[in-house]
């Protein structure tokens, strides 16, 4: 487990590299970044989910596990709101908080399934975007659309928003390619394969750039219930979920994987384009990235 999360790591620090030194332009990381969300991270959802084998796999109890922590994690903090005010918190500071204690970052969570157990853990982590990303994106746009002080998205724009979600349309084509498998023909599963292999590691990459060492010098209440809410409280209540609905051996690894990675660095661009703290949203995601590498294997190995 240290092996494939060390080489997660090490994929991420070189993007991080690669754009401090400048080699690649920050004009030429967007497009990079587009390319991943459009195009490569679709493939290899759909392709994982198209030709899996769903009937040993416990469907509806991982999902129902991740998508209770979700929800119970998001409760909390609507709950809190109140009490996190009187501390400067509030408005836009708010949802970044939000979009840091309950979002994943997809891309982590599904190198370290493969690197873990191989095309059942891509399987197995496939489930949990399938159950998690719909979810996550409706609630974090409505909740940027009610707390933040930027444009308030109408009703049809925030169904299209939805509805266009690359992470969202991908699973359910995945899904529903999986009831005709025999009928997809093997040149283009083929070309779903080659497109999906590639996006694990440039999605890394893009990770890695995203990372800004120079916003962490002190780190403040807002930074600190994020990272509490996502890397240790997220992993737990998962865990206390599956225990619940009976989830055991590979699958419940799988689940707290999915609970225990840093939030998704898409956060940032949700953000910035809705009107939340886009400064803090990066600095979120910088302190997770940085700190996951000692919380992810410590739950992984305490929970399973």
């Amino acid at each position: 487990m240290l092996d494939s999360l060390i080489a997660v790591f090490l994929v991420i620090a070189t993007g991080w590299l690669l754009k401090v030194r400048n080699v690649v332009s920050p004009a030429h990381w967007l497009g990079v970044e587009r390319l991943t969300y459009q195009v490569l991270f679709p493939a290899v959802v759909i392709h994982t989910l198209a030709m899996a084998d769903l009937r040993g796999v416990p469907v509806l109890a991982m999902g129902a596990s991740l998508v209770l922590a979700i929800l119970s994690v998001a409760a909390l903090l609507l709950l809190a709101r109140p009490l996190l005010a009187r501390g400067g918190i509030e408005g836009p500071a708010f949802t970044s908080i939000f979009q840091g204690s309950v979002r994943w970052n997809t891309f982590v969570a599904l190198a370290l399934a493969a690197g873990l157990q191989g095309r059942n853990g891509a399987t197995l982590m496939a489930i949990a975007v399938a159950a998690m990303i719909p979810l996550l994106n409706i609630m974090c746009v409505v909740v940027l659309a009610r707390f933040a002080n930027g444009k308030t998205m109408s009703v049809g724009a925030t169904v299209r928003s939805i509805l266009y979600n690359p992470f969202i349309w991908s699973s359910a084509v995945g899904l529903a390619f999986n009831q005709a498998q025999w009928l997809l023909p093997s040149a283009f599963t083929g070309y779903l394969d080659v497109l999906g292999r590639a996006s694990l590691g440039i999605g890394l990459l893009v990770v890695g750039s995203a990372l800004d060492l120079n916003r962490l010098a002190r780190p403040r209440l807002a930074h600190w219930v994020a990272v509490g809410l996502k890397l240790v409280v997220m992993p737990v209540t998962a865990w206390l979920y599956a225990g619940w609905f009976g989830v055991t051996g590979p699958a419940l690894a799988m689940t707290i994987v999915a609970g225990a990675v840093p939030t998704a660095t898409a956060a940032y661009f949700l953000a910035r384009d809705l009107g939340g703290d886009a400064p803090l949203m990066a600095e979120i995601t910088t302190l997770q990235t940085l700190l996951a590498l000692a919380t992810l294997p410590l739950a992984v190995l305490v929970l399973t």
